[in-house]
C-alpha cells in the first residue's frame, strides 16, 4: 500500500491526482479553481493557521500543476503564499553564553554587531553579515547557526531571502536539483509540472494514432515497494502508452558511447566529466567554467533512448518517468528538446496512476526491456564507472580509466576544485548531484537513506549482463549520441 513521507509529499500528491482527473474529464479549464474546496471540503484547516490560507496554497500547487509561470524558464518555482514560518536570523545567542571576560565572539566579528549586556552576548542582526566568525570562536558552542532548510539544501547558493522574508531563487545559480523541493518543510518550493499535456497528449494518441512511449528510469528500483516492478510496468502500459521501455537501455548505449569517447579524448582532455546527471553538468557550467570542456560530449541515457525510438518510429512521443527535476529542465536544452517530449516524476506517476484508478500491487506482471545489468546500475552512485570500466574491458580499450566517484553535490565540488588546479589525481569524474545518485532524486516518493542493494538485485534480473550483449540486436548506425 502506498504511503507518503509528511502532509507536504501528501498535499503534492493530492493535487496532482485532482488535476489529472479533472483533465481525463475534460473539465480542467472550467472546474480547476474547485480543487482547494475539493481537498479542503470544511471550515477546519488540516495543518496551517487558518483553511483560508490553505486553499489560496493549494491555488498556486494546481498553477503549477498545470505548467507554471511559463516566462519563468526555471522549473523551480517558489510559492510564495507557502513561505512564511522559517526564522530569518541566522546566528542567535543561546543560554548556553557563559557571559565569558574574554569577549572573543565580538572581538572577531567585522561589523561590531555583537554587544554584551550584564555580561551576555546579544546580535544586531541589522549589523550581522552571517559571516559565521562568532559561532566558530565561542569557547561554549552558544551561538547557533540556523539556516533555513532551502537555504542549507542549496549548495549552489541559489536561494536568498527578500524584503518579505520569502525564500527567492536565482536561475542564474540555481541548477534546478530540486533538494529545496523536498527539503521545505513547509512545500515552499515545489517544480512545475506536465501532467496535463502527458495526459492530453495520451488521449489525443488514440484519435490520430501516433504511439506514445513510456521511458521507465532506471531508479524504478527504489520507488514502488509495495509492488514488483513487473506490475509497475505493467500499470504504466495500462495509463494508454504505445509501450514502457527502459532508459537503462538508453544507459547501456551511453557506457558504450561513453567509453569509446574516453579513449579517444583522454590525453587531449587529461580529464573526462560524465554527463549523465544535467544537475551536475549545470553546476560545472555556472560554478567551473574553465572545466567546461572536460564534460562529456555523450548524451544522457533519457535521451539516447529517445533517440532510438524516433529513429525506429519517427513520430513518437516520450515520456521520461523518473526521481529527478533536473530532467525537466534538461529537456528545454537544444540538444534534446527535439528527443523527449515531456518528463514525469514518480510522485506525478503515482498521481496518474490514482486518476485512472489502477492499482498497480493488483496488475498482472508486464515485460521488462532486455537492458543489461551495467545498464540499470546507472541509478546508484558508482554506476556510471561501473559500467564504463566494464565496456573498457570487453572492447580492450587500452586506456587507463581511473575514475572518481562523487555522491552528491558537495562531493562533486570538492573534485571539481581539486580538478581546476589540475590537483586531481582521477582522469573521470562521476558526478551525482542527488546523494546515492538517481535513486535518491528530489522527486522519489520516499527520501532517506537507499539501499544501493536493490538496484543491484534489480539489475542481476536482466536476461544480459555484458553491454555489448543488450545491445546486439539494436542498429544505432543512425542514431547521433553527441550532446553538441
Amino acid at each position: 500500500m502506498r504511503k507518503f513521507e509528511n502532509n507536504v509529499q501528501l498535499l503534492r500528491y493530492e493535487v496532482l491526482r485532482e488535476v489529472a482527473k479533472m483533465t481525463l474529464d475534460g473539465t480542467l479549464e472550467q472546474d480547476y479553481d474547485k480543487i482547494p474546496l475539493i481537498i479542503i471540503p470544511g471550515s477546519k484547516p488540516r495543518t496551517r493557521c487558518c483553511v483560508h490560507k490553505e486553499r489560496a496554497i493549494i491555488s498556486d500547487r494546481v498553477k503549477l500543476a498545470m505548467g507554471g509561470d511559463k516566462e519563468n524558464p526555471n522549473i523551480i518555482e517558489t510559492i510564495r503564499e507557502a513561505c512564511d514560518e522559517c526564522p530569518v536570523q541566522r546566528f542567535n545567542v543561546t543560554d548556553s553564553c557563559r557571559g565569558c571576560i574574554a569577549h572573543k565572539c565580538s572581538e572577531v566579528c567585522p561589523k561590531g554587531a555583537i554587544v554584551h549586556v550584564h555580561g551576555k552576548a546579544y546580535i544586531d542582526s541589522e549589523k550581522c553579515i552571517e559571516c559565521g566568525r562568532c559561532a566558530q570562536s565561542c569557547p561554549y558552542n552558544a551561538i547557533s547557526d540556523t539556516l533555513r532548510p532551502c537555504v542549507r539544501a542549496c549548495t549552489p547558493n541559489a536561494i536568498s531571502i527578500d524584503e518579505d522574508k520569502k525564500a527567492v531563487i536565482d536561475n542564474k545559480k540555481c541548477i534546478q536539483c530540486g533538494a529545496c523541493v523536498y527539503q521545505c518543510p513547509f512545500g515552499a518550493m515545489s517544480d512545475k509540472s506536465s501532467i496535463v499535456d502527458v495526459v492530453k497528449t495520451i488521449q489525443k494518441s488514440k484519435i490520430d494514432g501516433t504511439h506514445v512511449y513510456a521511458a521507465i528510469a532506471p531508479a524504478i528500483a527504489s520507488q514502488f515497494s509495495y509492488a514488483r516492478i513487473e506490475q509497475v510496468v505493467r500499470g504504466v502500459k495500462m495509463l494508454g502508452f504505445h509501450d514502457v521501455v527502459e532508459v537503462a537501455l538508453g544507459a547501456d548505449i551511453v557506457a558504450m558511447h561513453e567509453a569509446h569517447e574516453f579513449a579517444e579524448t583522454v590525453a587531449e582532455k587529461k580529464l573526462v566529466t560524465s554527463s549523465c546527471c544535467p544537475a551536475f553538468v549545470s553546476y560545472i557550467r555556472k560554478n567551473y567554467p574553465s572545466l567546461e570542456s572536460k564534460i562529456s560530449n555523450t548524451v544522457s541515457p533519457m535521451v539516447a533512448i529517445a533517440r532510438l525510438i524516433k529513429d525506429m518510429d519517427k513520430d513518437a512521443k516520450i515520456v521520461f518517468i523518473g526521481p529527478c527535476t533536473a530532467k525537466k529542465a534538461e529537456i528545454q536544452q537544444d540538444f534534446a528538446k527535439e528527443d523527449v517530449d515531456y518528463v514525469l516524476t514518480f510522485e506525478e506517476l503515482q498521481a496518474l496512476l490514482d486518476a485512472h484508478g489502477i492499482s498497480i500491487e493488483n496488475c498482472d506482471d508486464g515485460p521488462l526491456n532486455n537492458a543489461s545489468f551495467y545498464g540499470r546500475i546507472f541509478a546508484r552512485s558508482g554506476g556510471v564507472a561501473d559500467a564504463v570500466k566494464h565496456v573498457a574491458a570487453a572492447e580492450n580499450i587500452d586506456v587507463e580509466f581511473n575514475p572518481t566517484n562523487c555522491d552528491g553535490i558537495k562531493e562533486c565540488d570538492k573534485a571539481l576544485k581539486l580538478a581546476k588546479v589540475n590537483a586531481l589525481k582521477f582522469n573521470f569524474i562521476e558526478g551525482m548531484a542527488c546523494v546515492g545518485g538517481c535513486i535518491g532524486g528530489a522527486a522519489s516518493l520516499c527520501h532517506g537513506p537507499k539501499d544501493k542493494k536493490e538496484v543491484d538485485k534489480y539489475a542481476s534480473l536482466a536476461m544480459e549482463t555484458d553491454v555489448k550483449d543488450a545491445l546486439r540486436v539494436l542498429n544505432l548506425e543512425n542514431v547521433n549520441l553527441d550532446r553538441e
